[in-house]
């Protein structure tokens, strides 16, 4: 049977157009189950404060549970790994941040690509480092140091959270930007590293900001610059590292990711939503807390970032020569 023309366009326009509708309607409907947020560390660090309060926001807002499910173990890539193999539906996401992008060069071994192989679906914060000394240190500000340590090549030590950290990986880029030689002694974590450098036993220490934000108050340490491009909210007496090295930036950073080949309109509502959670202003204080400021992208900005950092630190691991297992 032969339709009329008009008839004929009007079913081939709705036929073209049932993808679009199929894909607001799955959106709309998403989601329909529980979520899971996979986060690569232990809980009550940086990444599972962030994650859980970026979990009950979204539970508030899309009326299912956001559920935090920490599989710490080989510096994220676990947790990387169980994403990567997960369906790509919207029901798993994993806490993604600056370590995923630091150990795309760092592991010489990894049976993932983790900007081929996670969608990138909203930024949500950056935090700063601060570079750090014992009151006793004879150097009191960075063109100090820098002048201390160019007088003294190789007497000053750092002390990191371990190696390949984002705290790490700020001292060396330090040391290439300043032209300085620092002596790097790895820790076991930001406790034991700032627990040296109380007692004396390391020069200086790069560490984050809520983990030495007490210290630095009380004067037990003192600052010396934060790592970031501005000065922090938290610590705005403190200047910062690029102030006296121009160029000079670093941030821990947090966001969320998603398997490969999850649906657009699915990351564009997640995306929506949590960039509501970051204008909103209790969450906005919450994230203050944590030493950090909301960072809100698109999808498409928030990859490019990823990409930007992951060359970035391949540059100064490849420049200092350290390889993970």
């Amino acid at each position: 049977m032969l339709l009329p023309r008009r008839k004929f366009l009007h079913l081939a326009a709705g036929a073209a157009a049932l993808p679009a509708v199929s894909g607001i309607a799955r959106a709309q409907a998403y989601p329909s189950r529980p979520v899971r947020i996979i986060v690569g560390f232990a809980a009550g660090g940086g990444y599972d404060i962030v994650a859980r309060l970026m979990g009950q926001w979204l539970s508030e807002r899309l009326g299912q549970p956001f559920v935090i499910e920490n599989r710490p173990g080989a510096g994220t890539n676990i947790a990387t790994q169980a994403v990567v193999n997960a369906p790509p539906d919207g029901d798993t996401l994993l806490l993604v941040g600056s370590t995923n992008a630091i150990n795309a060069s760092f592991y010489r071994k990894l049976n993932f690509n983790f900007i081929r192989d996670i969608a990138p679906v909203s930024s949500i914060t950056r935090q700063p480092q601060v570079m750090l000394t014992n009151t006793s240190f004879a150097a009191k500000t960075i063109p100090e140091i820098i002048d201390y340590a160019k007088a003294n090549p190789g007497q000053i030590n750092f002390s990191s959270p371990g190696i390949g950290s984002i705290s790490h990986l700020a001292g060396e880029l330090f040391k290439m930007m300043a032209g300085v030689t620092l002596v790097h002694v790895p820790f076991s974590g930001n406790s034991p590293s700032l627990t040296a450098l109380l007692g004396g036993q390391i020069d200086v220490s790069f560490a984050s900001l809520p983990s030495s934000i007490e210290f630095i108050r009380t004067g037990k340490l003192r600052g010396l610059g934060v790592t970031s491009a501005m000065r922090s909210e938290v610590v705005q007496d403190i200047p910062t590292i690029g102030e006296s090295v121009p160029g000079y930036e670093v941030s821990a950073w947090y966001g969320v990711g998603a398997p490969k080949g999850t649906p657009a309109e699915i990351i564009d509502r997640l995306n929506k939503e949590i960039n509501a959670g970051l204008a909103d202003p209790k969450l906005k204080a919450r994230m203050a807390d944590l030493g950090g400021t909301v960072f809100a992208l698109s999808p498409a900005d928030f990859g490019k970032f990823i990409a930007d950092e992951t060359e970035k630190w391949s540059k100064v691991i490849q420049a200092i020569n350290i390889k993970a297992g």
